[in-house]
């Protein structure tokens, strides 16, 4: 997909005319917001771009069903990114405090950068007919929950059938952004010293609960400005993934050089949290090497080293034979528990997949397992608050795996225990949503 910015334009046609064209690979189904090109636009224009995009798509399902209601016939597929500018322009009007006017001419002006003068008096009367008929609209549309709640129905529906009592506050916290939070190096600072640095940069923020290295800041900012993140004094990592650590430090915290795998590490945050946490010879590998490139970064952000692995955790063939004193499995899955940070995956997640997940998440346990030591520590993880994925799987995996001991722990003040493991939801101002699962190596 191409991100040439146009040659003439306004500043205001290009960042629409961008999110357009960004939009497009999500909507067919072709591509995700991973790859979006910030810098096709000019400095300046870059968050409202990120804004555009990521709000279109936080908010799709009722954007798609005002679409309808503003349109005689539906855009042919070859104009896809018309109907993006559409949804774009809804966006505007409806959730963001641009004037209307200019919400309404550079949307339907941007059509001209992308080579389709015809469509500006569409997107002009779709556009300004919404302006005069907002509320009837909208409260047409929203007779349908799933598009008062903004999700698939599918995805409702699972939610709904697994969370009798939580699914419509897991919805909620879906549709707003997640907040910004901070994990610190103890090696450097304890948290209370670092927040007081933050309060002198005159950033704002508070002490995670359930985190001891977290810190949540009150609006998000740029990373360039936090103190010593360059020098690998903080990073950003959400509190629910700090997690990980604590509950592997039973097992790590009394076993220096303990042997330690990071199955599927990508991006490389609670790698570098094992790191930063303890004394280990560290193991980690991913399947995709890009992804991988960017656990290296990490790593050496921070002055910290492990062993990387382009490999696949299904197999074996990249494994040395020497057992494993502890693994974390942070298993690919639905994404379900990080939609408010990944709003591309309510047009992008099928309900067939969760199928085939969980398929893959069955393998990586059967095939990790045996790696691991008698007395050795398993820590599954995902970022899905589906059962299939999560106490099922696990109930599934003990039931076949006679040396197999759930050792999560249930005294803790986060989360809710599900099935053998605790389960996180995403919560406005706070954690994602996460599972996680402990299990032991029996010795006998």
């Amino acid at each position: 997909m191409s991100q040439q910015r146009p040659a003439k334009g306004g500043s205001g046609l290009d960042v629409r005319a961008a999110a357009a064209r960004s939009l497009v690979p999500v909507l067919t189904d072709k591509g995700s917001l991973a790859s979006l090109d910030e810098h096709s636009v000019v400095a300046r224009d870059r968050g409202l771009l990120k804004e555009l995009c990521y709000g279109t798509c936080r908010r799709l399902p009722r954007l798609e069903a005002l679409a309808s209601q503003l349109l005689k016939q539906p855009f042919k597929k070859r104009d896809a990114d018309i109907h993006a500018l559409l949804l774009v322009g809804i966006y505007q009007l409806l959730y963001m405090r641009i004037p209307a006017h200019a919400a309404v001419g550079e949307t339907a002006g941007a059509a001209r950068l992308l080579g389709k003068e015809w469509a500006t008096r569409v997107l002009n009367g779709c556009l300004r007919r919404l302006q005069r008929e907002a509320d009837a609209l909208q409260e047409v549309v929203d007779r349908d929950e799933n598009v008062a709640l903004e999700h698939p129905p599918w995805l409702l529906d699972a939610l709904r059938h697994a969370w009798p009592e939580q699914w419509r506050a897991i919805a909620q916290a879906n549709n707003e952004p997640g907040p910004m939070t901070l994990r610190v190096n103890q090696h450097y600072n304890d948290r209370e010293a670092y927040l007081q640095q933050l309060t002198e940069q005159g950033l704002d923020g508070h002490l995670c609960c359930h985190a001891p290295d977290g810190i949540t800041l009150t609006t998000p900012c740029d990373v360039a400005i936090l103190p010593g993140f360059e020098q690998g004094h903080v990073s950003v990592q959400d509190e629910a993934a700090q997690l990980s650590a604590a509950l592997l430090g039973p097992a790590l915290a009394p076993r220096p050089g303990a042997h330690v795998l990071d199955a599927c590490c990508a991006p490389g945050g609670k790698t570098a949290h094992l790191l930063e946490q303890f004394d280990i010879a560290l193991t980690a590998i991913d399947n995709d090497n890009q992804r991988l490139a960017r656990v290296d970064d990490t790593l050496s952000r921070l002055g910290l080293s492990a062993e990387l692995k382009h490999a696949d955790a299904t197999t074996r063939d990249w494994w040395s034979g020497t057992p494993f004193d502890a693994i974390l499995l942070d298993a690919p899955c639905s994404g379900t528990g990080v939609i408010r940070r990944h709003p591309d995956i309510k047009a992008l997640r099928r309900k067939e997949d969760i199928r085939q997940l969980a398929k893959l998440q069955r393998q990586l346990l059967d095939n990790l397992w045996p790696l691991l030591r008698p007395g050795g520590t398993l820590l599954y993880a995902t970022c899905s608050v589906l059962p299939e994925e999560n106490a099922a799987q696990i109930d599934a995996f003990l039931a076949r795996t006679p040396d197999a001991n759930a050792t999560t722990p249930h005294d803790v003040a986060w989360g809710e225990q599900s099935g053998q493991g605790r389960q996180l939801f995403p919560a406005q101002s706070s954690h994602d949503g996460f599972f996680y699962a402990r299990l032991e190596k029996r010795t006998t």
